[in-house]
């Protein structure tokens, strides 16, 4: 697998999808925040490389020239887009879950010796000052965080119109002069 500092180096390469079919070009790798490990390149696609979309680069790998990614032409066009130099907001939020595990827990369990089971319960060490082991289980949970498609959101614009009411002082010239205002008599 390769080292994913080498994900800084795939700008301007060639994205391919799992099909090896071109999904654009890759634009810019962005990090998380956190590990500062490279996470998404921001890709090209689409006819002329006019809209640019998120893909994962996790198991990305070069292959030639170009970067192939694990993930299929259709998920990649309906992954989220921004422009370029932005920055992709990641919400964490605190999951609790109740888990039900198991265990084993030692019970003794006394069964008197009787004519139909002597020969079974006489069949076995004799008395002695050596210690037996019983070997107990227990489950144990393993938190484990797997990504999944949640939903998806677009952006959309409305317009409003509003109406103010202004007030200001306007000024403009008048011509006084002394001539009569009626000459058409």
């Amino acid at each position: 697998m390769t080292e994913m500092t080498e994900a800084y180096a795939w700008q301007g390469r060639n994205m391919l999808d799992s099909a090896a079919e071109k999904l654009g070009k890759i634009d810019e790798i962005y990090e998380d925040e956190r590990t500062g490990k490279p996470e998404w390149a921001l890709a090209h696609t689409g006819l002329f490389g006019t809209k640019s979309h998120f893909v994962p680069i996790a198991g990305a790998s070069p292959r030639g020239e170009d970067v192939a990614v694990n993930a299929t032409k259709d998920q990649v066009k309906d992954a989220p887009s921004v422009k370029a130099g932005g920055e992709l907001y990641v919400v964490t939020e605190q999951v609790t879950q109740t888990v039900p595990v198991q265990r084993e827990e030692v019970r003794i369990e006394r069964e008197p010796i009787t004519d139909e089971n002597r020969g079974q319960a006489l069949d076995g060490p004799e008395i002695s000052e050596e210690e037996h082991g019983v070997v107990l289980h227990e489950e144990r949970p393993v938190v484990q965080k797997e990504t999944v498609a949640k939903e998806r959101v677009r952006l959309g614009t409305d317009v409003v119109t509003d109406e103010h009411e202004v007030s200001e002082e306007i000024r403009k010239e008048r011509i006084e002069t002394d001539a009569p205002e009626d000459r058409a008599s």
